[in-house]
């Protein structure tokens, strides 16, 4: 094992969460260069059918069955460990569930960060470095600006407004693309404030430590090993399934809500450019997307495209807490990383399709 390998994993490595989606890719990039790869996982069954570990996560890696909100499972894989750098996957991620299961979501996110950072002080051990991986609901609706050139940050979206179909935030305003210096983080919903609150956890904890933490703050990642049977993993599988089975695809509010989605090589690419170099800092913090703005319409157009499936169709329907545009600028984030994401939407909704056919052919 050569140093420059060894050096670009970290050394030890704790990943928490990481039988999952990024977790198994970013395993298979980096596992093999670690002094050791230690995955904490509580195989949850929304995530992983039957609570059984993803076939491909490679043999290096030393799976712990655990959650992150038990303090004797984390106590008992930190001592062993003592982490040279954490990467802190551990989350629950749907937007919608966080309405109805705000507990579930705090308990994870919140108080799954603060039972890390308890064991790490009892076991009397400060990594050289944290990476997490929060997400752009903390930006909430972010910046919009007025046909005049004014620039306003809306908040909520209501209940009533969404039920009259008024979909966006004033007459002629337009949304402007997130960045980390000019948005002012303010979720909307609770998966957003509770992945704010682990930024703001992690940050106080490193700071008081002086030691290194590096936020990446990421856009709609999709691809190979995302979950098919997780209905709260995102639009792009949900997608998928329908075109696969001939079905037109349901576009809510008017399909013209945008996002901005990145493929899951260049999510990991980041993370691996993030765990190699730690930041000159204390902190730093950057947007983590393709820096493409896509309506919905579009993507399930691209979606129905690739399986000669019927013409995506306007619904009306509405989520309670969502969005209405979320995209991000990424030129910080190739300079602070030196990376780049390098995956067009194209050839990344082709990437998932032929997996998902491995997988349900």
């Amino acid at each position: 094992m050569s140093s420059s390998r060894l050096n670009q994993a970290g050394g030890r490595v704790l990943v928490t969460g990481g039988a999952g989606f990024i977790g198994t890719t970013l395993a298979r990039q980096l596992a093999d260069s670690a002094e050791q790869w230690v995955v904490l996982d509580n195989l949850h069954p929304q995530v992983h059918p039957g609570s059984q570990p993803p076939a491909d996560l490679p043999d290096s890696v030393d799976l712990r069955i655990g959650d992150v909100t038990s303090a004797d499972d984390l106590d008992a894989v930190v001592a062993d460990l003592r982490p040279d750098t954490v990467v802190h996957l551990a989350a629950e991620t749907g937007t919608a569930q966080s309405l109805s299961e705000s507990t579930r979501h705090g308990m994870v996110n919140v108080v799954g960060t603060t039972q890390l950072l308890d064991s790490l002080t009892r076991a009397g051990h400060v990594p050289g470095h944290f990476v997490l991986t929060s997400s752009r609901a903390v930006y909430g609706e972010g910046v919009w600006r007025n046909a005049d050139g004014s620039t306003f940050q809306p908040g909520l979206r209501t209940h009533a407004q969404l039920e009259a179909g008024q979909w966006d935030h004033g007459d002629g305003a337009a949304h402007v693309p997130n960045t980390v210096a000019g948005t002012h983080p303010n979720p909307i919903n609770v998966y957003g404030a509770t992945k704010l609150a682990q930024e703001q956890i992690l940050s106080a904890w490193t700071g008081s430590h002086d030691t290194r933490l590096s936020v990446l703050r990421l856009q709609n990642v999709y691809g190979p090993r995302q979950s098919l049977s997780n209905p709260y993993t995102g639009i792009v599988s949900l997608f998928s399934r329908l075109a696969r089975e001939g079905e037109s695809i349901p576009l809510y509010e008017d399909g013209d809500i945008t996002r901005d989605f990145v493929y899951i090589d260049d999510v990991v690419s980041a993370l691996v450019a993030a765990i190699a170099h730690q930041p000159a800092d204390h902190m730093r913090t950057v947007d983590v997307g393709s820096g493409v703005r896509t309506t919905i319409g579009d993507l399930a157009r691209e979606i129905a495209r690739y399986h000669s499936a019927p013409e995506p169709h306007v619904t009306g329907q509405y989520r309670d807490g969502d969005v209405r545009h979320a995209s991000c600028t990424v030129e910080d984030t190739l300079r602070s990383l030196d990376w780049q994401p390098r995956v067009s939407l194209r050839d990344g909704v082709a990437g998932l399709q032929e997996w998902i056919a491995t997988q349900l052919d």
